[in-house]
């Protein structure tokens, strides 16, 4: 009996477990899905039993789901992965835009899209802006400023969910702007994504992903760019908290500066204002308290009196011009009513002045910004300088009261020490009197001029002079009594003059010196009139008569801001002085030639007077003299050698026939 042979297939008992570990393999190298039709085709082509067939079928489609998982699974893993990174990246970034940028392009490649961009709402605004984008290739789309409410980004900031769009201009879900759609279409972006940035409730921005065709973007793709928002959200707010940390830092620090700086200006001006009341105790001056300033604000400050002149100068010393003077002077006088400091271009200018009068001003050169503690330091300057001068003005007021006592009782004639109660009035003065033994008061006079820092040994002269205006009285008189208390001698204001008794024997060199430096402090044409030198004071009141003549003769021969005295004046001298010196006069004009004619016995002198009597012809000359016409150019030259080869000068000539016709009037 024969047996019938029977082949068993390879899929029949074993085909399950056979299936299972092919899709396995199939899994376990993570192969394409085509890959897994390969058994299932095999099979067929082998003739297996539908059974097998279907079995296969079965666990393929089992492996593809299993794969699909995986795949899924594993995408899931790279997303967290990189959602990780991303976090960790975030934290490490500080400023706004480094986390932006870093978010939008992690944005566009994990979802793979085209563009990738961010908007934040500004609440102050109402707008919101675009601030960083990537991909993007339009201008006018980085530059977007839309509305609040606008677009689908305003749909995703009212709602505060994610919203999708395959198409945006067809879109009617939102509201369209021209602007908006232009910008989109410039960019051509066709599907969009847009998801909150939320913190609690509120949306601070809006993410978006989007292509440029119509490729729409699946569920899991809203919520990995949700969870990239909420990094983003969470980055920007700490960006933000930490750029308003660092921004109060900086102010408190810019106020921790300010109130630093405050207190050293403080304190500057605590230590300034303590050196300058230092000086007024001590008996310092105007420039003490210039360089006081200018050490502690720099610059170059100069002290200006009530006519612009400098009293004082510290730092640079770089003359004021005539126009800064003068603007520096206007804003003091304006300034004075209100009192502060004011700004000149580059001069800051404060008065120096009382409740009625306005002494003068500082005015400090600086290019430097001063505040509010450096212009007290200023204006506590111009109040010290105004005390010291007051101080001074007192002082040089109560010297000059002494000093003109003491030259109106010798001007008057009350010099016996009984005439006028103001000698007797101090006790040293009788003491001295009573000491000497001395009845006619000279004793009392002598300790007078010592008080006075005056020399009774000494010889004096006696100036008298006149300024142009009675608004210089003040000053004149101030400035007579600091002149003559630094020269040991007097001065007294007498009306319309101001009279001063100073040490020396030439009147007349030392009244235009007067003439000179009165007329500077004054900036106005000054005349004095000289007399002396007296050693006896008691000839004071004749001297001051003839002081007084020849400042009257100056002033009516138009010889303003000039001095001279009797003798300077010539024959007119002659006519005004006390003494009525001819003697004098003749020696001063024709002595050389008197003096000639008496040693040699020769005719000078009445060659002279026939000349100048025949009109200066030496013809003429020689036939009244009967003489060679040679012989009287011979003489003429003596006398020119003798006078000066000036003598036949108009001034001059005149003088000497003045002087010819005394010495014939006299004999």
């Amino acid at each position: 009996m024969t047996v019938p042979l029977t082949v068993q297939s390879p899929f029949a008992p074993l085909a399950p477990l056979a299936s299972s570990t092919v899709f396995l393999d199939l899994l376990a190298r993570e192969a394409a899905p085509a890959e897994f039709e390969e058994p299932v085709l095999s099979a067929r082509a082998a003739g297996a039993p539908p059974e097998t067939l279907a079995q296969l079928e079965a666990a393929k489609l089992t492996a593809l789901r299993v794969s699909a998982d995986l795949r899924r699974q594993a995408g899931r893993e790279a997303e967290l992965t990189a959602l990780f990174d991303l976090a960790g990246d975030l934290a490490a970034l500080r400023d706004l835009d480094a986390i932006l940028e870093t978010v939008v392009r992690r944005a566009r490649r994990l979802l793979n899209a085209d563009v990738a961009y961010v908007t934040l709402n500004d609440d102050e605004s109402g707008e919101t802006r675009m601030r960083m984008t990537d991909g993007s290739i339009s201008a006018a789309f980085r530059r977007l400023r839309v509305p609040l409410g606008d677009g689908l980004g305003g749909l995703v900031a009212q709602t505060a969910m994610p919203y999708s769009t395959d198409h945006y201009a067809a879109d009617p879900q939102f509201r369209h702007r021209a602007f908006i759609d232009a910008a989109v279409a410039e960019e051509a972006l066709v599907a969009i994504l847009g998801v909150p940035m939320r913190l609690g409730s509120r949306v601070v921005g809006v993410l978006y992903a989007a292509n440029r065709s119509q490729r729409p973007f699946a569920p899991e793709k809203a919520v990995l760019l949700g969870s990239l928002a909420a990094h983003a959200a969470l980055s920007v707010d700490n960006a933000r908290l930490l750029e308003r940390t660092r921004t109060a830092l900086a102010e408190q620090e810019e106020v921790n500066g300010r109130i630093r700086a405050r207190c050293a200006a403080i304190e500057r001006a605590a230590q300034a204002h303590d050196r300058m009341t230092a000086l007024v105790v001590r008996g310092g001056d105007a420039g003490d308290v210039a360089a006081v300033v200018t050490e502690v604000l720099g610059g170059a400050l100069h002290v200006l009196d009530a006519d612009g002149r400098c009293l004082a100068v510290s730092g640079d010393q770089v003359p004021l011009a005539e126009d800064e003077i003068s603007a520096a002077m206007a804003v003091a006088g304006s300034v004075h009513t209100r009192g502060g400091t004011t700004r000149h271009g580059d001069l800051w200018v404060t008065p120096i002045a009382t409740p009625g009068e306005v002494l003068g001003a500082l005015v400090l050169r600086t290019e430097a910004e001063l505040g509010d503690a450096d212009r007290r330091i200023l204006e506590r300057a111009a109040l010290v300088t105004a005390l010291l001068l007051l101080l001074r003005f007192s002082a040089a007021e109560a010297e000059a009261r002494v000093q003109g006592e003491l030259l109106d009782d010798l001007l008057d004639g009350r010099v016996d020490g009984q005439s006028d109660s103001r000698l007797d009035t101090r006790a040293n003065s009788r003491a001295d009197s009573r000491l000497d033994g001395r009845a006619d008061g000279s004793a009392a006079l002598e300790a007078r001029m010592r008080r006075a820092g005056l020399d009774a040994d000494a010889s004096y002269v006696m100036l008298s002079a006149r300024y142009t205006s009675p608004r210089h009285r003040g000053r004149a008189a101030f400035w007579a009594a600091a002149h003559a208390a630094a020269a040991h001698g007097l001065a007294a204001a007498r009306g319309e003059e101001v009279v001063l008794l100073l040490p020396g024997d030439a009147p007349g060199e030392t009244a235009r010196r007067v003439a000179k430096e009165l007329g500077a402090a004054l900036a106005a044409p000054v005349t004095v009139g000289a007399a002396g030198p007296i050693r006896d004071l008691t000839g004071a009141p004749a001297a001051h008569k003839e002081a007084r003549r020849c400042a009257d003769t100056l002033l009516a021969l138009d010889r303003l801001d000039d001095g001279a005295d009797a003798r300077e004046l010539g024959f007119v001298g002659l006519l005004i002085g006390t003494h009525r010196d001819a003697r004098g006069f003749l020696d001063s004009t024709l002595g050389p030639v008197l003096d000639y004619d008496a040693r040699r016995g020769t005719s000078l002198v009445r060659t002279l007077e026939t000349y100048f009597s025949s009109r200066c012809g030496l013809s003429k000359t020689a036939e009244r003299l009967h003489v060679h016409i040679n012989t009287v150019h011979q003489r003429l030259h003596r006398v020119s050698r003798l006078l000066g080869e000036d003598w036949q000068e108009p001034e001059r000539a005149l003088e000497i026939q003045l002087a010819l016709r005394l010495h014939r009037l006299r004999g």
